[in-house]
This record gives structure tokens, sequence and C-alpha cells, in this order.
């Protein structure tokens, strides 16, 4: 099993019962691996790599030539110390995968999807954290509109585990990566694991960061919508929408731009620009003749749900409480995880990851990006072309490099 941690190896692979001879030779050869990368000097002539398992002369040559260069075990050097810890612990992942994906949403699994056709062994953690979480349903995805997105989670990755033998998914929070000094990418799991992978594909996603209005929180994913593509056709024809032009949205061209997709659905609009008077004003001004939209610039006190949770309300400044059938907009994202900051990552000026087009590689080789953490257009649709891309970016790389030991992951 590839990239593996021991204790989850599936019964064919598992890690050898506890003081048997394939327990010592198991610990032997995981031992050598990092005793070797500790004396490369002497023994650089062996890939460490690819999976390759030691024989036992390898295992005598290395051990021989590390006593000779030491005085005894107990000078060994913190990182070749530290690594027998990790080993014998079990939380040293057992051998290379060929991609490393983090995050579990559409991204993530159409690059999974790409990859097993092509039988690269892939691990994709997923933490169980989604954007679209509050969403019941979503729209625009041809052969799932107004189905739930976790419905739909759950049958890809079905789909993958029953068709495919080198696709594996660990539920499981990454908390760190890093491209070590042979060039592959390790990453620490919550649970204190290294896992190892030649590649890398970030599918993390972004967290929505609300702006400073009361009862944003409330709304936000309800009857808050950033995309009228992707909702607002089941409110259609409500007698009033609001389009908050705060934030992104207090671009005037922006703010009329989805005020006119609003008129779309709804009798009336109204633009929202939160005591912004230079604001309303030139959407005011950019209004065309024969559209029902209007502007109002006080502040906005709170929001929140409106009877049976059907209409947002918004209250204003003096107490005025306006009903919308929902309210339009785009909250600023940050890229969840830490990992963009710890690969020094190059983002763009939005906040996002850069990549480069078509295959969405990132400005550290061998890493790549897709979905809603490297692109403005954060959709579903989005993100699976993204991924089907990427898939195609890291097949062309890794098709070029000799392949890891074949087998079932």
């Amino acid at each position: 099993m590839l990239g593996s941690s021991p204790a989850n190896q599936d019964q064919s692979v598992t890690q050898p019962d506890q003081g048997s001879d394939r327990e010592v030779s198991y610990v032997s050869e995981r031992i050598t691996w990092h005793m070797c990368k500790s004396i490369g000097p002497y023994i650089d002539m062996f890939d460490m790599f690819h999976g390759q398992i030691f024989g036992n002369a390898t295992i005598l040559m290395a051990s021989l030539l590390f006593l000779r260069s030491r005085a005894s075990y107990a000078t060994i050097t913190a990182p070749f110390s530290q690594a027998v810890s990790s080993i014998m612990s079990g939380n040293q992942s057992a051998g290379v995968s060929d991609v490393l994906v983090i995050g579990g949403g559409p991204g993530g699994l159409s690059v999974a999807t790409g990859l097993a056709r092509q039988l690269y062994t892939t691990i994709v953690f997923d933490n169980g954290v989604y954007r679209n979480a509050r969403s019941q349903h979503m729209h625009n995805v041809a052969g799932w509109d107004h189905q739930s997105p976790a419905a739909f989670r759950e049958k890809s990755r079905q789909d993958l585990l029953d068709r495919y033998d080198t696709i594996r998914f660990e539920d499981v929070a990454i908390e760190a990566v890093r491209k070590n000094a042979a060039g592959l990418f390790e990453a620490d799991d919550a649970t204190g694991r290294t896992w190892t992978g030649r590649k890398l594909m970030l599918a993390t996603g972004v967290r929505d960061v609300y702006p400073d209005i009361p009862g944003y929180d409330e709304v936000w994913g309800y009857r808050v919508y950033h995309c009228l593509f992707c909702h607002g056709f089941e409110q259609r024809n409500a007698k009033s929408v609001g389009v908050l032009a705060i934030g992104d949205l207090s671009n005037p061209k922006v703010a009329l731009h989805m005020a006119y997709q609003a008129q779309r659905l709804a009798q009336n609009v109204v633009v929202y620009t939160d005591g912004a008077s230079d604001v309303a004003e030139q959407v005011e001004l950019g209004v065309q003749p024969g559209f029902k939209i209007t502007v109002e610039q006080r502040s906005i006190e709170r929001l929140s749900m409106g009877p049976n949770n059907s209409e947002v309300v918004v209250q204003l400044s003096g107490g005025e409480e306006q009903v919308q059938g929902f309210l339009v907009h785009r909250p600023k994202a940050e890229v969840n995880g830490p990992f963009a900051r710890q690969l020094a990552l190059e983002l763009t000026e939005a906040g996002d990851i850069k990549t480069s087009q078509p295959f969405h590689e990132t400005s550290v080789s061998g890493c790549f990006a897709v979905g809603d953490c490297a692109t403005y257009m954060k959709a579903v649709t989005s993100a699976i072309s993204m991924g089907a891309l990427g898939a195609g970016g890291l097949a062309s790389q890794l098709q070029m490099l000799p392949p890891v030991a074949p087998g079932k992951i």
C-alpha cells in the first residue's frame, strides 16, 4: 500500500505483528531509509525515493557505514532519532503515493477521477468542511440539478471506490505541508501521521469573511446568495429582492451588473449601499430606463430571517424594516488552510492561489491548485472543470517519472 500510514493498511499489507520476523524486516527497512538520508554521502548510489525495498545486504551495509561514522547510538542525529521514533509508533507513512489531494469537495473529487483513469495512486484528504454546507440543493450542474451537495460528494466518492483501486480517502484534516530536499511533498495530518507524495494538489476551498453587519451570519447561504445561476430561480417572481453594494460589490458597475441579473427574478430590485452616498449616486445614474431598480443608501442595522424563513428582513437606521425575497452579495473569501503560506505560494490580487493555465500548477513546481481556492469564479462547475484539467497536468508530469510500485492503495 503506497503513501499510507502502517496503522491504516489493508490486511494484505498490514504492519507485521509485533516481535515477528516480518516486523524486524519492516522496521529495518524503514530505519535504513531514514538512516541513509542521514549518511547520504556514503550511499548516494541507492535510490531512496521510489518505494524500493532494500535487501539484507543493503541493510547491513548501511548499518555498518552508519556505525562506522558514529561513535555510538547515543550520538545519532536528532532527525534520525525522531524518524526512528516516528516509524516505531506507526506515524510515518510507509511509502510514496503519486499524488496527495487536500480537499474532498467537487474540485478534489474531479482530480481523483482523472488520476484514477491513468492508474495513479492518489490519497484524498477530506476534513468534512465545505463552503456550500448550508445549501440544501445545488444547481447549474448537469445531471445534478436541484440535488443535495452532500449526495453529490457521497456518490462521487463511492463511484471512485467501487470502480478504481488506486484511490484512497482519508477523513482527516491536514495541518502542515512541505516540499522536502528530495522534491517530494510531505503532509502532516491532525493525528500526527505524515504522508508523502510525488505531487501535491490543493483543493481546499475558501472561507467566507462576513461583512460587519449584525445578523449576516444568520442569513448567509439561506437567503443571501453570491451567485444567481446557483440560487434565486426558486424565489422567482418575488415582489422585491435586494443587492448589498458593499465590499466587492461596492463597485457601482458590479452592483448594477448584479441588480440587472436580480431583475430577471423579481418585480423590483433595491440596491443597498449601507451609508455610502457616492456609491448610491453612481448606481442611480447608471440604471437604464425600463428597469425597476431603486437605491437605498441608509445604513443597515441588522439582517434577519423573515416569517417561516422564506424571506430576509433588512433593518435600516431609524428602525424601518424592509422584507426582501433574497439578497445578493459576495463576501470576501480567504483560502482555507495554512498551506499557501507554508509553501510560499504566489497569490493573486484577490488573495486566491495563483496558477498557470491551463493545468493550474502553482508557483511551486509539482504543486497544483484547483477549485475555489484558485479562482475568482467560485462555483461547483468551475471546480469540476479545473479539477479535470489539473489531473491532466499532474499526469503529464508523472508519466515522465519511474512508476511507484504497482498495487492497490
